[in-house]
């Protein structure tokens, strides 16, 4: 009986633990950019858009097609990023464990 209380502490310590990395992810800022820097979409480490810059000179009717799929690469840039950030937190939880595939962790 005395590994299963041992298995239960360490089990409660990992669930604190790993919500304490789901705070971190939510306050962690990540940067996607696109057009060389004229839009730039801010995401937290959960892969929710906390800011968009965009460069003035793409605020032309004319420019519109653009400035749109330059919004879109540079959101999808910066939620790749934050997910490589998320991964990365996760696994110093695990110790390096390796999900099975499909299998992730919460954000």
């Amino acid at each position: 009986m005395k590994d299963l209380g041992k298995i239960m502490k360490q089990a409660q310590e990992l669930q604190e633990r790993m919500g304490e990395i789901q705070s971190e992810l939510a306050a962690m800022e990540v940067e996607g950019t696109s057009g060389g820097g004229m839009v730039v979409a801010v995401m937290n480490g959960k892969g929710e858009l906390k800011r968009l810059r965009i460069d003035p000179d793409l605020l032309k009717p004319e420019e519109a097609e653009i400035l749109e799929d330059l919004i879109v690469a540079a959101h999808n840039d910066a939620k790749k990023k934050a997910e490589v950030r998320a991964t990365e937190e996760m696994s110093k939880l695990t110790g390096g464990f390796a999900m099975p595939p499909g299998l992730k962790f919460p954000t």
